[in-house]
């Protein structure tokens, strides 16, 4: 059973009987009521006129309705604080089902680990930052034959103040096919929230793909490595070889794994400063739409950073659920390029369930607390409810829901059994011995602090501002971060060059090598948008040569895509 199917209400005393209502339910003229309230902290105020109609409305006597919504809003975000709600590939759940008994006994939250390794080559510390430092294998990832480049992996170490809280991100390096002693360096952060980006680099965009279940590496042509150096970085802790000492998730929340991934660049180019000032360019996808925004603004603030920072490219990000979740009926429907998946009465509905999204998205937006957070987040993602129960990808709206219902994809497995091998986990150094794709307990904590609903497209605007340069794709096969819901919140961006957006047009974009069309682009200023054609959700898995033309022209053709 979906969560979105239970029946979420509040109990409100009236003179004569016990009235129920739910969520989806409440009248128009009750929406600003309940605003004023929350917005106040629920405190105990007189019933206004606009109150005391409404609630006549609903035949629940008014000098009950405060109190009773209260409880309600409050019943509510504990009732989906209490479900499991599975990780999923690239983005967060498709399905939200009730826990059942037996998972709702404690788990373990730590991982299956070995003994800390001693072997590895370096050991680096920071008096900047003295409770972090970097432990690095620097000869032996290549024995795996991934790719002949030079290639380091290790651990990012951060002390906690007791003795089993300690935070230990992994990461992997690969440098430049071309010339690594002037191609730029770029980072690579997988989405979730909570999962690996070792998914990105064996599945989508790495020197090696494992897509067959002999799960025999194949050299990939079209590696983003081929003229850039690149990082695989596994965050926040918990997340794929990353760990942590502690019981419980120790990072809940997008801005306090930003200040982790700041501290690693840190301590990274300290040790290797060849490549400190060749340009640093964050790229990810999915959730990577919270991540990489405030990534940047963790970065941007600290002006005596030892590393050029260049730009950020956002793939089929989730960055402003109010404006993106916009995007759902019309992708469904017919109006995102594709043929409608859903019925004319289905569609209909969209817009009731879109308004209450975006109402609480906006007090999610106001307050940005767990309070408002997580119901914005319930019910906005029952948006994705009738698309779901279609058996459609929800990555690529072209496929069915295939092998794993998490995953959606038959062949996404094979990486991670790889990943899994005792030789592969000895010559890179992991602590963990049981990997996997996507992190539960990570997941779980991010959730339930309301981060999914939380806005992060104004660390966009502030980016923007500071002259960073900002590239934001989206393949157009995807539902779950469409196009059209990118182009909606980036339509709506308050920014220096918002004028010259609006006033700008879409223009062709075809690949360098053989002048086929690849897409479309839009650009103003230092902000570019580019639709890949016929990619999902993870664009080099699907287009491999129009996703490396895509970052090549980024990275090395100006910005450029025409």
């Amino acid at each position: 059973m979906k969560l979105s199917a239970k029946s979420l209400t509040v109990l409100a005393a009236s003179v004569s009987a016990t009235n129920a209502f739910n969520l989806l339910d409440i009248p128009q003229n009750l929406l600003g009521a309940v605003d004023n309230l929350v917005a106040s902290g629920f405190a105990m105020t007189p019933v206004s006129p606009q109150l005391a109609d409404a609630a006549h409305d609903l035949g629940i006597n008014p000098k009950w309705l405060p109190d009773s919504i209260r409880k309600y809003w409050k019943d509510m975000a504990s009732d989906v604080a209490s479900y499991s709600k599975k990780p999923q590939s690239a983005f967060r759940r498709v399905k939200k089902v009730f826990l059942s008994e037996e998972s709702k006994k404690p788990k373990e939250r730590k991982k299956q680990r070995v003994s800390r390794r001693t072997d590895f080559d370096l050991h680096v510390k920071s008096e900047k930052f003295p409770m972090h430092a970097l432990r690095v294998k620097t000869n032996t990832a290549e024995s795996l034959g991934l790719d002949s480049v030079k290639q380091y992996t290790g651990y990012f170490d951060v002390d906690g103040p007791e003795d089993d809280s300690g935070k230990h991100l992994f990461f992997w390096f690969f440098e430049s096919r071309n010339d690594p002693k002037t191609d730029p360096i770029l980072v690579w952060l997988n989405g979730g929230p909570g999962c690996s980006s070792l998914m990105g680099m064996l599945y989508e965009l790495g020197p090696s793909s494992i897509l067959t279940p002999v799960e025999k590496p194949e050299l990939n042509p079209y590696s983003w490595n081929n003229n850039a150096s690149v990082i695989f970085l596994d965050q926040p802790a918990g997340v794929g070889f990353s760990y942590f000492d502690s019981e419980n998730v120790p990072v809940s929340d997008t801005r306090a794994s930003a200040v982790d991934v700041y501290a690693f660049l840190s301590l990274f180019f300290q040790q290797f400063p060849e490549y400190k000032d060749l340009g640093l360019n964050i790229a990810g996808e999915s959730y990577a739409g919270h991540y990489i925004p405030a990534i940047s603004t963790e970065i941007l603030k600290h002006t005596d950073r030892n590393f050029v920072f260049k730009s950020v490219l956002i793939g089929n990000g989730w960055t402003d659920t109010y404006h993106q979740s916009a995007g759902y009926g019309p992708m469904a429907c017919g109006k995102g390029g594709y043929k409608p998946v859903l019925s004319e009465e289905q569609c209909a509905k969209f817009n009731h369930t879109e308004a209450r999204c975006r109402w609480l998205d906006g007090l999610c937006y106001k307050r940005q607390d767990r309070l408002t957070c997580v119901p914005a987040t319930y019910v906005c993602d029952s948006l994705l409810d009738p698309y779901i129960d279609t058996g459609l990808n929800p990555y690529d709206i072209r496929k069915p829901c295939v092998g794993s219902q998490d995953m959606c994809y038959d062949d996404i497995d094979y990486y991670a059994n790889y990943l899994n091998k005792p030789k592969v986990q000895a010559a890179i150094g992991a602590e963990v011995e049981n990997y996997e794709g996507c992190s539960d307990p990570v997941f779980n904590a991010f959730i339930h602090t309301g981060d999914g609903g939380k806005p992060f497209h104004f660390d966009v605007v502030e980016a923007l501002a500071q002259g960073l340069e900002v590239l934001v794709y989206a393949g157009d096969k995807d539902y779950i971060c469409n196009w059209v819901g990118q182009v909606k919140w980036l339509d709506a961006l308050e920014w220096p060059g918002a004028d010259e957006w609006a006033a700008g047009k879409f223009a062709s974009w075809a690949t360098v090598d053989d002048g086929e069309a690849a897409g479309e682009y839009k650009k103003a200023g230092n902000l570019t948008f580019v639709r890949v054609y016929d990619a999902g959700h993870m664009v080099p898995y699907d287009q491999p040569k129009h996703a490396l033309d895509m970052v090549m022209r980024w990275l090395h053709g100006g910005r450029s895509f025409a």
